[in-house]
């Protein structure tokens, strides 16, 4: 490692900077960038006929404003632009945005490309960056401002004489952040002056991290003082565009919107140049999760990733904030424990306000199942197959009965070593609880309710049944206070270790007159060892009977 070829980035002088102690309250304009920016980074280019799928699908998504291309760059980006507007793609309210560098050929090919849209931002840019200045064009200060001038002048010309009802001027001091603040203020300024904005006519000034060179708090503190310096900031919209080379690119545009931005411009999952473009699902999600409206469509996000991952022919990484296929998954019987908790509190509110332990949102917010929010593996925990028996087949295992399935299942996964699906736990709780080897089995049973004086000696049951024990029949018969206890007297000539019933719990496994009901009993040996078992009839008492049965046997095996 070679720390001492490196310098650190100046921080800006603000002793009394605003923005920290902003909150976020509203949704900023949204510009996609995917069918330019995003476009030109791909290993293999979107043909016309992706990038009209991936331009249909931001239009569904409710992006007004998107970049569709370079016209002036390719006679591909200049024939996808014209075939927008000619077979009339845009929905009323939407702007196009094309991108061109500030030389006069290449903005007369664009305002060709434009030609009859109603609705269009023209977006003119040239590096100003100390770096390039220096190393690329060998120009001066004065030179880059003549070269960004004449551009906004060539733009304005074009537009008096255009056919297009409607052109605002977009203009990026690219490398902004690379930019002495005070000379990107004065080129910004000579564009403002030759552009002349309006109230009604307004101009976008996008100032991008194209490179991310500093502590997102070090560009929000850049976008602050350029939006205090900036004359007639009520004429101007100001627009982010950050890249993600340091990993914080969200970060740096949350803080530049809480800095006084107005605009963002990004990606879907963030596509773009070496680490990417802005995320802009992201940042609107995060937005959604705090109770602000993204005005942006994202209630299908597994149709917007199958559809970004054919057009761009990338993946969605699996950890990606919100659409990666793990987020809202728990390995960690902790966490698995916790969102069982949370979805039954948050089932019994009245008025419900997410609050789900590991979850920011509810992942049917965006067309998500529960069921995919429990996966079990080596490292899960007794919280996450209870919650998976009770979401996917309905049975509400008694609490204390949860160390016990959890175990059966952390055997398995700890002998495979592979992740489990919910059928797999199924299996493993019925073959455990159900499908056991039977040491005891019932043939019959038969209960009578006899007659009794409930002040004094309570219900009289008398049971009469037929089990199998150890491979042979037996007839059994019993009195109790109830049935359970009237069985249990009835096998105690059998040879059966003395037990104590421990816990007993039931529950309908599901609606309708014809619902089954399932029983849940817990018995206790005399070294103290409780195991359960489970049993299910349409008859609650027979339900009971198999539970005990099931217990006595989950005892009984070795």
């Amino acid at each position: 490692m070679h720390v001492n070829k490196y310098k650190r980035f100046e921080p800006v002088k603000l002793d009394d900077r605003q923005w920290p102690s902003k909150t976020l309250d509203k949704a900023p304009i949204w510009c996609s960038v995917d069918l330019r920016d995003g476009n030109q980074s791909l290993p293999v280019p979107m043909s016309v006929e992706k990038k009209t799928k991936m331009f249909n699908l931001l239009k569904d998504m409710g992006f007004k404003e998107i970049e569709v291309g370079f016209p002036s760059a390719s006679q591909a980006e200049f024939d996808f632009t014209r075939k927008l507007i000619d077979e009339k793609m845009l929905d009323e309210d939407m702007t196009i945005q094309v991108l061109t560098q500030a030389r006069d050929e290449l903005i007369e090919k664009t305002f060709e490309a434009i030609e009859g849209c109603k609705r269009a931002i023209v977006h003119v840019y040239n590096s100003t960056s100390t770096l390039q200045r220096k190393v690329v064009f060998q120009k001066d200060k004065q030179a880059i401002i003549d070269i960004a001038v004449q551009g906004v002048k060539k733009v304005k010309a074009l537009a008096e004489t255009s056919n297009v009802e409607d052109i605002m001027l977009e203009y990026s001091p690219e490398s902004f952040t690379g930019t002495e603040l005070d000379f990107a203020l004065e080129i910004c300024e000579a564009v403002i002056k030759e552009w002349e904005p309006t109230e009604d006519n307004k101009i976008i000034l996008n100032l991008p991290a194209t490179v991310e060179m500093s502590m997102p708090n070090i560009y929000a503190d850049q976008i602050e003082w350029f939006c205090r310096n900036i004359s007639c900031r009520e004429h101007v919209i100001i627009s982010l565009h950050t890249h993600n080379d340091r990993g914080t690119g969200v970060a740096a545009t949350e803080l530049g919107i809480l800095a006084g931005a107005d605009r963002v411009e990004g990606t879907l999952f963030g596509n773009g140049e070496r680490t990417g473009n802005l995320d802009i699902l992201t940042v609107a999600m995060n937005m959604y999760s705090q109770g602000i409206d993204p005005e942006l469509h994202m209630d299908d996000m597994n149709n917007i990733i199958n559809i970004y991952e054919a057009c761009t022919l990338l993946k969605v990484h699996e950890r990606h904030p919100y659409a990666g296929e793990l987020v809202y998954t728990a390995f960690s019987g902790s966490h698995q424990d916790a969102i069982k908790k949370g979805f039954d509190a948050y089932n019994h509110e009245q008025n419900k306000t997410w609050e789900v332990p590991y979850l920011p949102i509810d992942p049917a917010d965006i067309g998500r199942e529960y069921e995919a929010i429990i996966r079990i593996n080596s490292q899960s925990g007794k919280g996450g197959v209870a919650y998976i028996l009770q979401a996917d087949y309905g049975y509400r295992l008694p609490k204390k009965m949860h160390p016990e399935i959890g175990k059966l299942v952390q055997n398995v996964t700890d002998q495979t070593g592979k992740e489990l699906s919910s059928q797999d736990i199924y299996d493993i709780f019925f073959n455990a609880y159900f499908e056991q080897e039977k040491i005891l089995a019932l043939k019959s049973f038969e209960s009578t309710l006899e007659d009794h004086d409930t002040t004094h000696k309570g219900i009289k049951v008398t049971v009469s049944a037929e089990v199998v024990f150890r491979g042979k029949s037996r007839k059994i018969q019993g009195t109790g206070n109830g049935p359970i206890a009237a069985f249990v007297n009835g096998i105690r000539e059998l040879d059966i270790e003395p037990f104590k019933l421990a816990e007993y719990e039931e529950h309908s496994l599901n609606g309708g007159a014809d619902a089954e009901a399932v029983a849940y009993i817990g018995l206790t040996n005399e070294d103290g060892v409780t195991k359960y078992g489970v049993g299910k009839d349409c008859n609650i008492n027979l339900a009971s009977i198999r539970a005990l049965i099931s217990a006595i046997n989950r005892h009984m095996i070795r």
